[in-house]
């Protein structure tokens, strides 16, 4: 495949990717605020623990076998059959060890409604296991129109079609239990209609050395990347209770929509065009670069206005019941730019021979993580949500450093967007900050928020339309995609290597 038509695909399944992510956004936000309104702390802290787990078990069962499908050149009817048939054992031996353990956990949690949602999460970890392969596929053939359309309707068939009415018939925690059941079996058949593959089992193949090496890859990175993601969680549900649990778990959930859709937009779009490029790496860097322009330049500044609008934005959307949320909301917003280059910064390691550096280069943070969150839970979840930032800022700077390396590039290729983002970043923090005090004396979070969040976008567009210069041109050429008239197109300027 030529660069050209490679290009045009890349293009199209990030526009895709871009539309569906905003849909996505869209209907999280409203299944999420609805449900927690319902439900309360209590409650969404029980899941948020069932959720822990589900993510462990999704991370060693999840994608592990499926990988290789994206990664590999080419590929036939042989390897996709022997990775579902290790996916499928996977994900049923991880559901069974979580059932048989489910009575432990609980009394670890010291929660007895923890035992059931386990058992519920036992079944959404084979679901997941089994649409692991479509998804691989549809991924590798760059089909994000039809991925991103499947996420949408099994999250509105899960959380809104049935996570709500239970809600609102008493069901408790069950209520998400259910929709998460049933968003991993809508995307299951959805995936299967839409990329069907051969089931028939295939234990043995001649790329069974590959394919287990990337599974243990997968499942070694996974493990570590799980630590650093949900240890802190797992020390609030030990040290403190479910309800500060639900507290810090809507908190981190709504801070990290915008991550999660981003790198879910982006990240599957960039591994598989990169595993096209392994042999170009000028046009490796030349992706990765533009990608991460666009995310600290254009997201770091709206980041910024979330996280200081972000005590308004809990008293707005979710009620005075999670109020203590709004400071956990607001440091982790704050991360958000950082998450996003992580994510969009580890298939630079996987497509250029580095898939191993992932978990080395992430145990120093782990291994001091852990102890600091031991030592912050006693004193709440805002001085854990401290702690996970300063773990997320530096998975982000070692990740980034990796990739720099790998593509034989000097930090002055990353610096200049880290300052344009930076610089937009404090302009839009004081249009924030003095909107909100001409209207504090109205003494209302919307009028605050509206005001704060107001003023703030018509500065930032206002400073971009007149001078975009200020983006940096492969910011400018991204965002020219959307509003033609902020400057030059697609392909941004090639970076220098570092001899």
């Amino acid at each position: 495949m030529t660069a050209r038509p490679l290009r045009s695909l890349a293009e199209r399944a990030f526009k895709w990717s871009a539309v569906t992510t905003v849909g996505r956004f869209a209907l999280q936000l409203l299944a999420q605020i609805t449900l927690a309104r319902l439900l309360g702390p209590d409650n969404y802290g029980v899941y948020g623990i069932g959720m822990v787990v589900l993510t462990f078990a999704a991370f060693l069962s999840g994608n592990s076998f499926s990988y290789i499908l994206m990664l590999q050149k080419d590929i036939d009817d042989g390897d996709i059959r022997f990775a579902f048939t290790w996916q499928l054992i996977a994900g049923i031996a991880c559901a069974t060890v979580m059932v048989v353990t489910a009575p432990w956990i609980a009394q670890f949690f010291g929660d007895a409604r923890v035992e059931s949602m386990v058992h519920w999460m036992a079944a959404a970890c084979v679901l997941l296991a089994l649409t692991g392969p479509a998804t691989s596929l549809l991924q590798r053939e760059l089909n994000f129109r039809a991925l991103g359309l499947i996420q949408l309707v099994s999250y509105a068939a899960g959380y809104l079609l049935l996570g709500v009415p239970m809600a609102l018939a008493g069901w408790g925690a069950h209520a998400l239990a259910a929709a998460c059941v049933a968003q991993a079996g809508t995307a299951l058949v959805a995936s299967y209609i839409v990329r069907p593959h051969p089931v028939r089992p295939l234990l043995r193949h001649h790329l069974a050395r590959d394919t287990m090496d990337m599974g243990r890859t997968v499942f070694f990175t996974n493990i570590v990347n799980w630590l650093l993601t949900n240890v802190d969680r797992l020390l609030i549900g030990r040290m403190l209770n479910a309800q500060a649990v639900g507290l810090y778990s809507v908190a981190y959930n709504l801070a990290s929509i915008p991550n999660v859709l981003l790198i879910g937009a982006l990240q599957p779009t960039f591994l598989a065009t990169g595993a096209r490029l392994q042999d170009d790496r000028k046009q490796l860097a030349n992706a990765w670069l533009t990608m991460l322009a666009s995310i600290v330049v254009i997201v770091t500044p709206v980041a910024v206005v979330m996280a200081l609008l972000a005590g308004d934005l809990v008293e707005v959307l979710y009620g005075p019941a999670w109020k203590d949320s709004g400071l956990v909301m607001a440091v982790l917003f704050f991360c958000v730019p950082a998450w996003a280059c992580w994510g969009l910064s580890t298939p630079v390691l996987w497509n250029t021979g580095r898939k191993h550096h992932e978990v080395l280069l992430q145990l120093p943070v782990l291994l001091f993580a852990v102890p600091m969150w031991w030592l912050l839970a006693p004193h709440g979840i805002v001085a854990i949500a401290l702690g996970s930032a300063l773990v997320v800022f530096a998975r982000a700077a070692i990740i980034v450093a990796a990739g720099l390396r790998a593509l034989q590039l000097g930090p002055s290729a990353f610096l200049p967007f880290l300052g344009r983002g930076t610089a937009l970043g404090l302009v839009a923090a004081a249009a924030v900050l003095l909107g909100r005090h001409a209207a504090l004396s109205l003494h209302h979070p919307i009028v605050t928020m509206l005001c704060g969040g107001a003023l703030a976008a018509l500065v930032v567009l206002v400073l971009v339309v007149a001078w975009p210069q200020v983006l940096g041109p492969e910011a400018r050429a991204v965002l020219s995609r959307l509003i033609p008239a902020v400057g030059p197109r697609w392909p941004a300027p090639t970076p220098e290597a570092r001899p």
